[in-house]
């Protein structure tokens, strides 16, 4: 389905007042904000509520026109059946701070998205004048500000003469995704870390360190080797499966290995990658920004690279 009608420009006031309109009010599922800014500027700050639209050169480069599916834009499937099927209207798209439709640049991905929506989707079509650093001035109370979410609340072992604390074992797990963290098996090994959490579920990346908790928590693990002949491309798809499954579910999950430095840290690349589309190198610096010290092997970097085209190239 297509819709004929031209994109509307809205201000941030006339947002706010789309967004506090009671759902019973709507003829369909409501509002859907889209962000067009690129991920690590949407982890950091983003309107509640609103998702990520994610565009890449290698699927510029596989375009035979200027034309781009909604599909190559949307990483999230389910999100984009919905708008396909006109669950929601309006669908307002935002970016970065762009002030009117006419600023746009054709190669903009703000202007890819509104001509896809155009194509595929029948709704009412918005463009938020000013982009969300306008909006987030004026509005704060209605955005999300990430914070490195460190649960140190939890009181620390005593410290042992001669002896110091890893620096993977300090603090505590970090905060990914809402229902995602990562962390060392000395963080899976406390229960009142984890409770502080929120934490439902553990994949443990190792052979060596124990479930603690079994029967308290969900488990999986997967049986890696922090070594450079280890096969851990194998394991991304029963991960991801797993990691989608405690989030759908309204739980959360910790990722752990022996340190979280390079088994667990891969996994957590692997699942970012996959599910929003981004560069391995993009993954990388925001999981790296919450924990300094992941360190994936060369090995394990190498066929993160491998998955990043098989993701990237998936049109």
């Amino acid at each position: 389905m297509t819709t004929s009608i031209e994109p509307l420009e809205i201000t941030g006031n006339e947002l706010v007042h789309v967004l506090r309109t009671p759902l019973e009010q709507y003829t369909s599922d409501g509002c859907v904000v889209l962000d067009c800014r690129p991920f690590l500027d949407f982890s950091r700050a983003h309107i509640c509520e609103s998702r990520n639209v994610n565009w890449n050169s290698m699927l510029r480069r596989r375009s035979k026109s200027s034309v781009v599916a909604l599909e190559w834009l949307i990483p999230d499937k389910t999100l984009l059946g919905r708008l396909r099927g006109g669950e929601f209207s309006p669908v307002v798209v935002v970016d970065d701070r762009s002030r009117s439709l006419a600023d746009l640049k054709s190669e903009s991905v703000a202007q890819m998205l509104l001509t896809a929506l155009q194509n595929e989707v029948q709704a009412h079509i918005c463009f938020l004048q000013g982009g969300f650093e306008f909006f987030s001035e004026s509005f704060p109370e209605l955005c999300y500000m990430s914070a490195s979410k460190h649960f140190s609340a939890v009181e620390p072992e005593p410290p042992v003469p001669g002896r110091r604390t890893p620096a993977y074992d300090q603090d505590g797990p970090v905060e990914l995704l809402p229902f995602l963290f990562l962390g060392s098996a000395v963080h899976s090994s406390r229960r009142e870390m984890l409770a502080a959490a929120g934490i439902t579920a553990v994949l443990n990346v190792s052979s060596t360190c124990p479930n603690f908790y079994e029967g308290e928590f969900q488990y999986l693990r997967l049986t890696v080797e922090d070594t450079l002949a280890a096969d851990i491309r194998a394991c991304f798809h029963t991960a991801i499966a797993f990691i989608d499954s405690v989030k759908q579910s309204g739980g959360r999950v910790l990722v752990h290995c022996q340190a979280g430095i390079s088994r667990s840290a891969t996994i957590c690349l692997a699942y970012l990658m996959h599910t929003q589309r981004v560069r391995l190198d993009e993954a990388f610096d925001f999981v790296k920004q919450r924990r300094h010290v992941i360190s994936p092997n060369l090995a394990f970097m190498g066929q993160l690279l491998q998955f990043e085209t098989d993701i990237l190239c998936q049109g």
